[in-house]
């Protein structure tokens, strides 16, 4: 092969190796972490700067070293960017204080070795005779090239498709490989061409076999963080799903994030669904945004006179799971399958925006507001948006975090919706596997006449239970706290500020 097309066909794959580890280790820390924003900015951000430590580095390397060095550091970053997502998964399943530091030592060891790539390509370009002006316009083009395409082919193919630990060691292997082939097309001017032929072979057996048991591996390091055993879990481009399950208990983790368990769920989604279907009694059509695991849609289908329900949820990995898996589709009693649900799967707002449906019932079970993408669902324009699909009898109800744990953020909630010109009646619930959990009633008439009955079979309401929801103690009353509008998104730094609170 042409050294000279060696080496531009190292720069495209090189540069989407780089890219990759920078885009794989940002999405595991928002996964594990949460708040994507602030572990995406901080982990580009270090990454950026190692970067530019590791180019500056490179005026260290003589002339008659860079062809070896070049193949050097990328057996070194094929290495540590490989294993970097497996080793981060295995250190947060012992303990989350050593796995931010593991994640920054990877994110600044990672970006230093990737910085010294391109100008050691340049130089070593530069010693075989190439024009300067040529030089950097090819290996500037194929460097945005590389960019371009694993951005596009992260998270439509390898995120979903081989998830975080398998994409960074295929990208580990890409690297090596082009260790191991560009010392075969320069082995001429490489003295120890044989030993560097044979780390390269090392490097590469080491990442294609952990390639192969990577899955295993990740698995048993969810087992010691998840405790009960992992029966289910898949990468989406949107979220990370695990479900676990000990004896008769089955949970729902959406990015590390606990989100029910078989034991209490019946308190949340029959607190969540039943007071608003029985103050609207006549309600024959229903919208359900988020509640992709069907847990709220089994709740409405109690009711014979809903002749219609909507869901909109994201993520179609989240519904399909729950459709198909026997143990999850009991859960919600096969109600993603039954006749009257149309499941779409889309962004709930913009479903909403492109739709003149109207509904006597909506139901809001989104995650929380952990982060700006979905805080903008808990936002004024949001609320305005659901309250044009909503007849005028009719009633909305939100799922509103905790109003013990994050009263600040409940409470916003609350201020959010009347600031979007609608009437609240705030409730809570005690969930042992959450403890105290807060809902919403909102619609544009001002009377929730509070259940004296239900209609319906419950695990847990009845009269007593619905009046107790209704009533809040003093460690729990409403704050004066601000509206969430998209330009300021002030619930996400409640909720933020509300539970570090309870962290410490």
């Amino acid at each position: 092969m042409n050294a000279h097309r060696t080496l531009i066909i190292s720069v495209f794959i090189v540069a989407s190796c780089g890219l990759a580890y920078e885009l794989i280790i940002a999405a595991l820390a928002s996964y594990l972490l949460g708040d994507s924003i602030l572990q995406f900015s901080s982990v580009i951000g270090l990454y950026l700067f190692s970067m530019g430590i590791g180019a500056h580095l490179t005026q260290y390397i003589k002339d008659k070293d860079v062809l070896h060095r070049f193949i050097e550091i990328e057996l070194l970053v094929g290495i540590i960017g490989g294993i970097s997502a497996l080793a981060l998964f295995v250190a947060f399943g012992l303990s989350a204080a050593p796995f931010r530091t593991l994640l920054y030592a990877f994110v600044l060891i990672v970006g230093m070795v990737v910085g010294m790539e391109i100008p050691l390509v340049m130089r070593v370009l530069n010693q075989k005779g190439a024009e300067f002006k040529e030089l950097v316009s090819k290996v500037l083009t194929f460097d945005y090239l590389g960019a371009l395409a694993v951005s596009l082919l992260f998270p439509l193919l390898l995120a979903p498709k081989l998830g975080m630990a398998r994409s960074a060691l295929l990208f580990g292997i890409f690297n090596a490989a082009v260790a191991y082939l560009t010392a075969r097309v320069f082995k001429s001017e490489l003295p120890r061409y044989h030993a560097i032929r044979l780390r390269a072979l090392i490097v590469l057996s080491i990442l294609a076999i952990t390639f192969a048991y990577a899955d295993r591996i990740s698995f048993k390091a969810e087992q010691s963080y998840f405790g009960d055993p992992v029966v289910y879990q898949s990468h989406s481009p949107y979220q990370r799903l695990v479900v676990t399950r000990w004896k008769d208990d089955t949970r729902l983790y959406i990015n590390g994030n606990l989100q029910f368990s078989s034991r209490d769920e019946a308190r949340y989604h029959e607190a969540l669904v039943l007071p608003a279907m029985q103050m609207v009694p006549n309600a024959e059509r229903v919208l359900i945004l988020g509640g992709g695991d069907g847990l709220a849609a089994r709740e409405v289908l109690k009711y014979p006179q809903v002749k219609n329900i909507t869901l909109v949820d994201l993520d179609p990995d989240m519904t399909a799971t729950f459709k198909t898996s026997a143990t999850l589709s009991a859960l919600n009693q096969g109600s993603l399958s039954h006749p009257k649900m149309h499941v779409v799967n889309d962004d709930a707002a913009k479903w909403l925006e492109g739709s003149s449906e109207k509904f006597d019932v909506i139901i809001i079970d989104l995650p929380d507001p952990s982060n700006f993408s979905l805080g903008k669902l808990y936002s004024v324009p949001m609320y305005r948006l659901v309250a044009r699909h909503l007849e005028p009898q009719g009633k909305i109800v939100v799922q509103s975090t905790s109003p013990y744990f994050a009263p600040n953020a409940y409470w916003s909630v609350v201020a959010t919706l009347e600031a979007a010109k609608l009437n609240t009646a705030p409730y809570h619930v005690y969930v042992p596997s959450f403890g105290e959990w807060g809902f919403v009633l909102a619609g544009f008439d001002p009377n929730f006449p509070i259940p004296q009955k239900f209609d319906v079979p419950t695990r847990y309401l009845n009269a007593q239970t619905a009046a107790e929801m209704f009533r809040f103690p003093p460690d729990m009353a409403r704050r004066k706290v601000e509206a969430n509008y998209l330009n300021n998104q002030i619930l996400v730094s409640y909720f933020e500020s509300d539970w570090n609170n309870v962290m410490r």
